[in-house]
């Protein structure tokens, strides 16, 4: 999704090439598949809609309301939406068959991230002002706990047991591993670059590496998942904001936001293969593969 020229670009898995741009709305941002993978949907921020998009024809096939300036959002394995409201300071769930709302659930100021766990009990709301990850129960959609991180909680990924949680920390550079069965930050890294602005997360196949998007050190860093000792740093273009795995592990995908371009990275060897031209301020990516 490209937030500066209003559209998305869809790149061959294959070739690494740019095939279409697809125009979509007002500063489009956080992106995502159903679980059937039938339906893309992206969140236009400044038209206060998720846009339903066919990902094999690239039409647009419907649009609902998702409340005010809609950044982030993930989808429950059971279709929903769960959605972050920044303005609002709240999370609204939007089954996206017919636009309805589920719930709204009051979090903190600036809510940004959203990661629901694999089995879907479970859902985080990262709130950046007020710099918490607020933990939701699903389907009583009450907040069970509420853990204080670094300053400006940006995302967050769980382990596929939903026994541990991940979250970056954009203003304290901080990385926090988080006991999920406690609400307890367990062990907490600081990235060196006083540069590093982390902002997205995720994790291996084998969930012994984490990948983190470091923001203005224009690099993914790379963490041991277990100790959240860097392992690696690998240069990509500037401000890079999402990333994205493909299916088998294999490469990384990040949108670098200030060079207008997406890297691929080897994830066997940490290193950047390729670079692809996109629109103006890529900001989320997803990859169907």
């Amino acid at each position: 999704s490209n937030e500066g020229s209003n559209n998305i670009s869809v790149i061959n898995g294959s070739t690494l090439e740019v095939e279409q741009t697809l125009s979509i709305g007002r500063r489009p941002r956080g992106i995502g598949l159903s679980p059937s993978g039938h339906e893309l949907y992206v969140a236009a921020s400044e038209d206060n809609a998720i846009v339903v998009v066919d990902p094999n024809s690239l039409k647009v096939l419907r649009t609902f309301p998702a409340g005010s300036d809609p950044e982030t959002f993930a989808v429950h394995p059971n279709g929903h939406i769960y959605i972050s409201n920044e303005d609002d300071a709240k999370a609204t769930v939007i089954d996206p068959a017919d636009g309805r709302k589920i719930a709204e659930i009051p979090v903190g100021l600036e809510p940004e991230g959203v990661a629901i766990s694999p089995d879907g009990s479970r859902v985080i709301v990262t709130s950046e002002s007020t710099n918490m990850l607020h933990v939701m129960r699903v389907p009583e959609h009450d907040i069970v706990a509420n853990i204080l991180v670094g300053a400006r909680p940006r995302a967050a990924v769980f382990t596929r047991d939903g026994a541990i949680a991940y979250a970056t920390s954009e203003i304290s550079a901080e990385v926090k591993k988080v006991d999920m069965r406690q609400n307890k930050v367990v062990a907490v890294e600081k990235i060196a670059d006083e540069k590093a602005k982390p902002k997205d997360v995720l994790l291996s196949i084998d969930e012994q590496t984490l990948y983190v998007a470091g923001g203005r050190a224009n690099a993914v860093i790379v963490l041991d998942a277990g100790t959240l000792k860097i392992r690696a740093t690998i240069p990509v273009g500037k401000r890079v904001w999402g990333l994205a795995r493909s299916k088998d592990g294999s490469r990384v995908f990040s949108t670098d936001g200030a060079s207008n371009s997406v890297s691929v990275i080897d994830t066997a060897r940490n290193a950047v293969i390729k670079t692809i031209a996109v629109g103006e301020l890529p900001w989320g990516i997803v990859i169907d593969d």
